[in-house]
């Protein structure tokens, strides 16, 4: 039988959201450290030009670019502008931001240059690292010697810390420069369109709730796995790999939301202490790290016609490392409502088929009466992740055979957003709502929860598996 589709595209529900009305912008200046970066260029300068077309009361936000290079400002109005047309952004916006912004070159470690940076960026600012990690703990530490202004908001991007030790050690540091609510961890993983509707499907609908737990769902998979290789990312990602790129940080993340008891308020304290209960009772499946994950890396292949070669010749891959490209761990949250339900969380570069989703697999009926005939499989809840989507896989009588089983899904699509997922944390940023931030303790939990895999496998525990590019994994792994 031919699977069929809802009729029409249903938006997501209306969440009261705290924060939902735009307030005046109170961060007077966005300040760039690693102005002249990829992520900066790519995602940061386009997602802050569309959330200023969507919100063009904004435009009086003042952007100050800081990097290591040498540049005068027009090379730096050239770059901004390049970045900003690239992405569309209306000719409106883009005036307004050459207006005002400027550059200054700066070692981000000094804290002669911050000071410099904070002096000339007009009071509340927003100081963004768009750094890598190790450079971001060195700014912080730097910004020790710094008077900051009251209400400045320091923003980081992920990784937080490199095991339980080195996050503890920046939060305290991060303590001492401002307030925990002005501290945003970013994860643009959660982009708000994915946060509402995950919370839209499971809270304003009375047909979830109630089977959402051990008694009736039998397993949770969290998936993504995605066609794109290293694309000149092997600086960073031959350290961290797939289980600290993704599954420490953003795949924890989603299983947390999908797992946490309802909430009163969809608010930044409401939603990240039901995130942080849910973390805290997480732990490997078993106790035993080894046999509760696996890891593999990509061979030779072929990636929808594109010839990938070998993980361990690309550009700046140290194959000593043994770094893995496809990680799972399977999880278990230590509480009445999830004991012995199967959380696997799976990640992986360069496989045949993109796969981005939450999957809730229900407990098979006890009993199909006498009669009936055909394949009876379980019910199966599917959240698509970018771009977001529902399917409910459900067991119906056969197009032929009225006494056969078939199967169906019902399927629609969720509202996208309006803002990319970065414009979408710059908006939290310039309000000061931390809805999207991630709490420093759950950052702790985050590593805590993997610290015990990644110590099993350079203990060689777990082995290093390899999968042809263009393959979903390895021969045995379940997909």
């Amino acid at each position: 039988m031919t699977p069929m589709s809802i009729s029409s595209a249903t938006p997501a529900p209306d969440l009261t959201v705290q924060g939902a009305e735009v307030p005046d912008p109170h961060i007077a200046t966005l300040v760039l450290l690693g102005a002249s970066g990829d992520l900066a260029n790519r995602l940061l300068m386009p997602a802050l030009g569309k959330l200023l077309d969507a919100e063009p009361q904004r435009r009086g936000i003042e952007l100050l670019g800081a990097g290591a290079e040498d540049w005068d400002a027009q090379t730096w109005t050239d770059h901004l502008k390049d970045s900003l047309t690239a992405a569309e952004v209306s000719a409106e916006t883009i005036d307004a931001l050459l207006a005002t912004t400027s550059y200054q070159q700066a070692d981000v470690t000094s804290a002669a240059d911050l000071e410099r940076l904070v002096k000339a960026a007009k009071p509340a600012p927003a100081l963004y690292f768009a750094l890598p990690p190790a450079v971001t703990a060195k700014a912080c530490d730097a910004l020790a010697d710094v008077a900051l202004p009251d209400g400045t908001v320091l923003v980081l991007e992920k990784p937080f810390g490199t095991d339980v030790a080195s996050a503890k050690a920046l939060n305290a540091r991060l303590a001492t420069l401002v307030p925990e609510e002005r501290t945003f961890r970013v994860d643009h993983f959660l982009g708000r369109a994915t946060v509402l509707n995950l919370l839209g499907v499971r809270f304003a609908n009375r047909i979830f709730e109630p089977v959402w737990n051990n008694q009736h769902v039998e397993s949770v998979d969290i998936v993504f796995d995605e066609q794109l290789t290293l694309e000149g990312r092997a600086r960073y990602y031959d350290k961290a790999g797939a289980l600290v790129d993704m599954i420490q940080s953003h795949l924890l993340q989603v299983m947390a939301l999908v797992a946490m008891n309802p909430v009163g308020e969809v608010s930044a304290f409401d939603l990240r202490e039901a995130k942080a209960e849910i973390l805290r009772a997480a732990r490997v499946w078993g106790g035993d790290p080894a046999s509760a994950s696996r890891r593999a890396r990509y061979a030779a292949g072929d990636v929808d016609g594109r010839q990938v070669p070998d993980y361990a010749a690309e550009p700046g891959v140290d194959a000593s490392r043994g770094t893995e490209t496809l990680a799972e761990v399977v999880l278990e949250v230590d509480s009445w409502r999830w004991a012995g339900v199967p959380f696997r969380l799976r990640s992986g570069k360069a496989v045949g088929v993109a796969r981005k989703e939450v999957v809730v697999t229900f407990k098979p009926v006890p009993h199909l009466p006498t009669g009936l005939t055909g394949a009876c499989e379980p019910d199966r809840l599917r959240l698509v992740m970018g771009p977001d989507a529902i399917a409910l896989d459900l067991n119906v009588n056969g197009e032929d055979d009225p006494m056969g089983i078939d199967r169906v899904s019902l399927d629609t699509q969720l509202h996208p957003g309006r803002l990319p997922a970065y414009g979408e944390v710059l908006a939290g940023v310039l309000d000061g709502d931390p809805l999207l931030a991630v709490r420093g303790d759950t950052a702790v939990e985050c590593w805590r929860i993997v610290d015990a895999v990644l110590d099993a496998w350079a203990k060689d525990e777990t082995p290093l598996q390899t999968y042809p590019a263009g393959t979903q994994g390895p021969e045995g792994w379940p997909v």
